[in-house]
């Protein structure tokens, strides 16, 4: 870690500080870091009104490194595949830590298509799978009901993909939270509003509640809430913006059925309804989630009847049963999107100031490598080779142009598809 510079305002600033590291956000990425980084031997402190939140608590918990990948994301998939591949000794080091399981399950991922057109376009992704030397299997229609028969007899073709599995976010976030504690982890529950800057460098953060903790490092990690701190220099302005998606939670047990009868699905399943991404994620406890809309809304988290409806249609043409299953729980949350889609990790062009911000789709399965990553950079280390092309210097406003202004939108990429 740089040393802070030995001026009067930089002594008082270490004088107030309580910590080696402030992280600003306490959901998922927040808490890998800060568990990580005290795996390191530094102090930490975690600010957050609510820790052990965020877009955790909505998202189905997919590490589908290979079924997720999209043209132009090559680099993207390298980064995706480091993590996943990190994922078994990761959760079973966090499990030890916690004391508390993850659900962490290698069932696989099924991929279907349910016409001719949605058959060509998952054709195609297999092709980019293989030439990407992804381990991808195509099936046909009665393959994958083979494997799943509770599919619908219209199923046309699929991808089997053993290496994509899954993990249960909110007990993987509740772990986390356990083994910050357990760590020595400081949490002040309260908002970060400003970001304090002293001679050039981030010291700490002003919060909600009035005080201002200091730290050596700042670590900005507050998901889609990331672009909003106030005091961030112009040059390192972080181009976040919240991408709605809203989830359905189902019971596997409906009231008067054995709950040892077959289960309705043994793996993740998702497909391609009507131009619409859909997914089936049953877990070990008895709960399917079916996710999930992207909806270019802003702050936005109503649930909407539109949404639900629309979920619950494309799912039902997928698995005809479905609809014996009772409706637990309706959700919305904001997934943080860059202008790329891809992360932000690592030193800014502001000393003292990391991100680690800006998942997109890929918060869950990108926790493993985003802690290593930033805990190396925190202890004075460079990013691994997977993560260095997601440094947040590729957005960062030129010199020449720190003066002009800036055209709404112009950073936060509100054109990329997501």
């Amino acid at each position: 870690m740089p040393p802070i510079p030995c001026t009067r305002e930089a002594t008082r600033e270490s004088r107030e500080a309580t910590s080696d590291v402030l992280i600003i956000g306490g959901g998922l990425i927040g808490l890998v870091t800060a568990w990580r980084a005290a795996g390191r031997g530094l102090s930490v402190a975690v600010a957050d009104p609510a820790p052990g939140g965020g877009a955790a608590q909505v998202a189905a918990g997919m590490l589908a490194a290979v079924t997720e990948l999209h043209y132009g994301e090559e680099t993207l998939l390298a980064l995706n595949l480091a993590s996943a591949r990190r994922y078994p000794a990761f959760v079973a080091e966090l499990e030890e830590a916690a004391g508390q399981r993850v659900g962490y399950r290698a069932s696989g991922t099924l991929a279907v298509a349910l016409d001719a057109d949605d058959r060509a376009h998952l054709r195609e992704l297999h092709a980019l799978q293989l030439r990407c030397g992804l381990e991808s299997e195509w099936l046909t229609g009665r393959e994958c009901r083979r494997l799943e028969p509770m599919l619908a007899p219209g199923v046309r073709g699929g991808l089997r993909v053993d290496g994509d599995h899954q993990v249960d976010p909110r007990r993987l976030i509740a772990a986390l939270l356990t083994a910050c504690e357990r760590a020595g982890v400081r949490f002040h529950r309260a908002r970060a509003e400003r970001l304090t800057v002293a001679r050039g460098r981030a010291t700490g953060a002003v919060l909600s509640d009035g005080t201002a903790p200091g730290a050596g490092s700042v670590v900005l990690a507050a998901g889609s809430l990331s672009g909003r701190l106030a005091g961030v220099p112009e040059e390192v302005a972080v181009p976040i913006r919240p991408v709605k998606g809203q989830v359905l939670r189902l019971s596997l047990t409906p009231p008067g059925h054995s709950a040892g009868r077959p289960p309705l699905l043994s793996r993740t399943v998702r497909a391609v309804v009507r131009g619409s991404h859909v997914y089936l994620v049953p877990r070990a406890g008895g709960e399917l989630v079916v996710g999930a809309t992207s909806e270019e809304l802003g702050w936005d988290t109503t649930v909407t009847a539109g949404g639900v409806y629309e979920l619950l249609r494309d799912a039902h043409e997928l698995v005809p049963g479905i609809t014996e299953l009772p409706l637990t729980e309706t959700r919305a949350g904001l997934r943080p999107c860059s202008p790329d889609n891809a992360p932000l990790l690592g030193p800014t062009e502001l000393p003292g100031l990391s991100l680690a911000t800006g998942h997109h789709r890929n918060g869950v399965l990108l926790a493993p490598v985003t802690g290593d990553a930033l805990a190396d950079a925190l202890t004075g280390g460079a990013l691994p080779g997977e993560a260095a092309p997601f440094t947040p210097r590729r957005f960062s406003v030129p010199a020449s142009r720190r003066e002009q202004p800036v055209e709404p939108g112009e950073l936060v990429g509100q054109e990329q598809p997501v």
